[in-house]
């Protein structure tokens, strides 16, 4: 079994299905409400899971009623939850989302414990992390943290993923440090300055970011599927295209597949394949976690 260790975020994602989204200032009535575990780390690390990953999860959330119930959620899903830190002063982290009727959304975070993750909580699973095969990693966690276990990955040598979400600009030196970055358009935009508009842009995009030393780039195109630029295989894996209920944490989903694939030793073309099959039966169901599926589904 391929043996993960995801560090990232834990969130409560509180979800309003909405005919469409609220204009500044707008109210909108009728609409379903859902509260579901989420988080990019939680997500990812669940979908990981769901399809067969021996998987640690090194995360931090509050002694509340949400982090409790996060925890056990890890649980039933077979996670290894021992280096799940609870922090006494600060709330688990929460998550506003509304999806629109056609899959669309837009989220507001409360970070909360989530950016209290520091290197000496990932010092705890250090033993975990000697034994793993990928290490996966996100961005609703201090960049302080994302950079020392790019260096611990990269020192031990192991596959480090960094899925670069919530976009944002980061240092040559990380970047550096990485084997596979996995940014959708709009990221791979904020990392390069080049808008990903066609498979020719995201070719360059993924050009500008090997030339910074990147090991391998994944930029997800939603519905076309994903660009892939590494040294044994460069071009487009398309996936089919289904009709969206909502994409909220379908890159979380693409974002475990792919680390699953690459710890089961793919190639990376069938471990985008894998991935981006993953990410398109998660699009056609509600809720984060909730939505990833089993590997029983995807070899049926």
């Amino acid at each position: 079994m391929s043996k993960i260790v995801v560090v990232g975020s834990s969130n409560t994602d509180m979800v309003i299905k909405s005919e469409h989204l609220p204009a500044p200032g707008e109210t909108i009535l009728g609409g379903e409400f859902f509260m579901n575990p989420g988080g990019k780390g939680a997500n990812q690390a669940a979908a990981a899971a769901k399809l067969g990953g021996e998987v640690v999860f090194v995360a931090k959330v509050g002694d509340d009623i949400f982090g409790q119930e996060a925890v056990a959620g890890f649980k039933k899903e077979g996670i290894n939850t021992d280096f799940i830190v609870v922090d006494p002063e600060q709330p688990s982290g929460v998550a506003t989302i509304m999806v629109d009727s056609k899959g669309e959304n837009c989220i507001a975070v409360a970070s909360g414990a989530n950016n209290t993750l520091n290197p000496a909580d990932v010092d705890d699973a250090m033993a975990q992390i000697d034994a793993a095969d990928v290490l996966l990693m996100q961005l609703e966690t201090p960049i302080e943290t994302i950079e020392y276990v790019a260096s611990l990955g990269s020192e031990k040598g192991k596959t480090v993923i960094l899925n670069p979400a919530p976009a944002q600009a980061l240092s040559d030196e990380l970047l550096a440090k990485l084997d596979v970055i996995t940014p959708n358009e709009t990221e791979a935009e904020i990392l390069t300055g080049i808008k990903v508009e066609n498979i020719a842009d995201a070719e360059k995009a993924s050009q500008a970011l090997r030339e910074k030393g990147v090991g391998m780039v994944i930029i997800t195109l939603g519905s076309q599927g994903a660009f892939v630029l590494s040294d044994t295989f460069s071009g487009l894996v398309p996936t089919r295209k289904v009709e969206a209920v909502d994409t909220t944490a379908a890159g979380d989903t693409f974002n475990g597949a792919l680390a699953v694939g690459m710890a089961n030793g793919q190639a990376i073309e069938e471990a985008v394949a894998f991935a981006n099959k993953a990410a398109t039966i998660s699009v056609t169901r509600l809720g984060a976690q909730a939505s990833a599926p089993s590997l029983e589904e995807l070899e049926g």
